[in-house]
């Protein structure tokens, strides 16, 4: 199965993948063969995460094209990406026709019930609510040693 495909070590019965460990938010190729690197090579999951927005600004498939690129490079390591499409149902949208399998959704409670219902005839979910913690490579001038840095830290405790 393809990375954008609801898939993962550790399925679900519903044939989602669960989240898979840490989230980091990139920015690039470069940020998202970073955090691959570094997860693959702790062999620790992660979820590569678009910007929040970015669904709407770089589109669906410039994310697609990202995600596959990064993990042609580590074939055998399962890990999941979401993109964010902040409060527009127009982008997830599009993002379920281009075949991402996990976005985010920001928008109202009467659009994300519909979007749901969209996403789980097309195979995929809609995330919501409160946004996970992850880290941002937006800054980060080493993102291969910064992944590394959060991949290993203890997980904080909310």
């Amino acid at each position: 199965m393809g990375f954008l495909e609801p898939h993962g070590r550790r399925g679900r019965a519903d044939g989602f993948a669960r989240l898979s460990g840490k989230r980091i938010i990139i920015h690039s190729l470069a940020d998202a063969q970073a955090a691959l690197a570094a997860a693959e090579a702790l062999a620790v999951p992660v979820t590569l995460v678009s910007a929040e927005g970015a669904g709407g600004y770089v589109g669906a498939l410039w994310f697609k094209a990202v995600i596959e690129t990064a993990t042609a490079k580590h074939p055998t390591f399962a890990a999941t990406a979401v993109l964010d499409c902040a409060g527009e149902a127009g982008t997830v949208l599009n993002a379920l026709r281009h075949g991402i399998k996990r976005v985010r959704f920001a928008g109202s409670a009467a659009a994300l019930k519909r979007l749901k219902e969209i996403a789980r005839a097309c195979g995929a979910e809609i995330e919501s609510g409160r946004r996970p913690a992850a880290l941002d490579l937006l800054r980060e001038r080493d993102a291969a040693a910064a992944c590394r840095r959060y991949l290993t830290a203890p997980a904080r405790r909310r």
